[in-house]
């Protein structure tokens, strides 16, 4: 055989070579955490005293590195960078994310949990427990691999493919969901047949009505306060014991019976407040159905039906017919233009930038849609002192999810631009992650479906 000598010019152009990549990669990386720190600091915890900057800080970096294998998925389409700096930097990148998706992560929110409950004063006692909660974890985490089919005897216990198999598992689910909501839930809020038509008359009748139930709640609670002085005054008087006892059960009757009284005003008051709302954003939807915006949106809906339909249609023949796509659809869709349409081009001209242009779209879509759902979910369930835990748990579900995005988004890429992503990803199943989001879709489309018609059919006459 014959040997390539290495001169010490070609070294130096090498290493050269490997820096720059390395800079490029590294300042994109640093915008990325920039924005992930402002994301954090301006939307998510606008609201928010934080007393923990290690939280910020994860949080930021978990966006950065899932946003990095973005990067490289569109440098993979380009060609940009050399292709032993491209496998440097994934396989870099995704050990990194696993580290933080399956140690560092856990084991922060086990930390923040044990102290949130202020029982544990010793350090020592609490990093035992810590490092035991994540045994747990873990245990867990690796036990929900086992009734599906990813393991593979020729992999060790703690390999990679081992790792990214059981995150696929969570991160595709998670996907899954949000993408049948989402396809459901997207015609519902754009197309006008959806929209419920409120008169200007009945959100006045509606707001009258919760002015009323404020007015009863203050009534009610003034004469609660009069009562419990009545109280006040005859139990400090010189009458007997008698006499008071039985004044006092009678004015514990009062006060109990008044304060039930306003626990249900107030919640009725809640539910007025929150339709008004409801039927105010109804009524701007209606206003905006009217301007070509509206009717943009009106279009798009009638557009994402159809792709509903096609997609449910499709997942259904995938799970009943065991089966999986083989071509990407970009070479599909060149096959259908040369073959059937008799249209001649540059096919490896076009497959580049065509693969660019729809993976773009993919991962800013995917970005953008996960980011509206986490500040959506964290205004749901935080508070000021569960907020630090529930942004780790929010990190761990974005990194599990572009993880998984990179796991499915390989079937959206011809073969050429696919080798390295499957060399680093390792010898996993990815036929099952693809029928497996197919199911979970189809679930979630299914019941999502269900709910927006009973919450279609019931809210109109909800205060009528």
């Amino acid at each position: 055989q014959r040997r390539v000598a290495i001169t010490p010019g070609t070294l130096t152009m090498v290493v050269l070579g490997f820096v720059a990549d390395c800079i490029l990669m590294f300042t994109t990386q640093v915008m990325f955490f920039i924005f992930g720190y402002l994301f954090f600091m301006l939307q998510l915890f606008s609201n928010y005293e934080i007393h923990q900057r290690g939280v910020q800080v994860l949080f930021a970096v978990t966006f950065t590195i899932s946003c990095s294998m973005f990067e490289l998925i569109i440098f993979e389409i380009l060609g940009f960078m050399e292709l032993s700096s491209r496998l440097f930097h994934w396989k870099l990148n995704l050990y990194f994310a696993l580290f933080l998706l399956i140690v560092l992560l856990p084991m922060y929110m086990s930390y923040i949990l044990l102290n949130n409950l202020r029982i544990l004063r010793q350090p020592k006692l609490t990093a035992g427990l810590c490092f035991i909660s994540w045994v747990v974890y873990f245990y867990c985490f690796w036990k929900i691999g086992d009734p599906f089919p990813i393991m593979n005897p020729k992999q060790g216990i703690f390999s990679i493919e081992q790792m990214i198999s059981r995150v696929g598992v969570i991160g595709v689910t998670l996907m899954a969901i949000l993408s049948g909501f989402g396809a459901v839930n997207c015609p519902y809020t754009y197309m006008d047949y959806f929209a419920r038509h409120v008169t200007e008359i009945e959100v006045n009748n509606l707001e009258k009505r919760m002015l009323q139930t404020l007015e009863m709640i203050l009534n009610k609670k003034k004469k609660l306060v009069i009562e419990e002085k009545k109280s006040e005054i005859k139990s400090a008087g010189n009458e007997g014991w008698w006499s008071k006892l039985t004044q006092s059960l009678s004015n514990n009757t009062v006060v109990l019976q008044l304060t039930d009284e306003i626990i249900s005003l107030e919640e009725l008051s809640r539910q007025l407040y929150l339709e008004i709302v409801d039927m105010n954003n109804m009524r701007e939807r209606l206003l905006l159905s009217k301007t070509l915006l509206g009717q943009y949106f009106n279009f798009m809906g009638h557009i994402f039906s159809g792709y509903l339909a096609y997609k449910i249609f499709m997942c259904t023949i995938n799970i009943v017919f065991d089966r999986v796509g083989k071509k990407d659809p970009i070479s599909r869709g060149m096959e259908i233009c040369a073959d059937w349409l008799g249209f001649k081009f540059d096919a490896q001209f076009w497959a580049q930038h065509l693969s660019f242009i729809i993976v773009g779209i993919i991962i800013v879509c995917s970005i953008r849609g996960l980011l509206i759902n986490l500040i959506k979910w964290f205004y749901a369930v935080s508070s000021t002192k569960s907020s630090n835990f529930i942004v780790l748990f929010l990190a761990q579900i974005m990194g599990m999810y572009f993880v998984s995005c990179v796991l499915l988004m390989r079937m959206n890429l011809p073969p050429d631009y696919r080798v390295i992503i499957t060399e680093v990803l390792g010898d996993i199943h990815f036929n099952f992650y693809h029928r497996w989001f197919d199911v979970i879709f189809l679930v979630s489309a299914v019941v999502t479906i269900c709910i927006l018609y009973v919450t279609h059919q019931t809210s109109p006459e909800k205060f009528r």
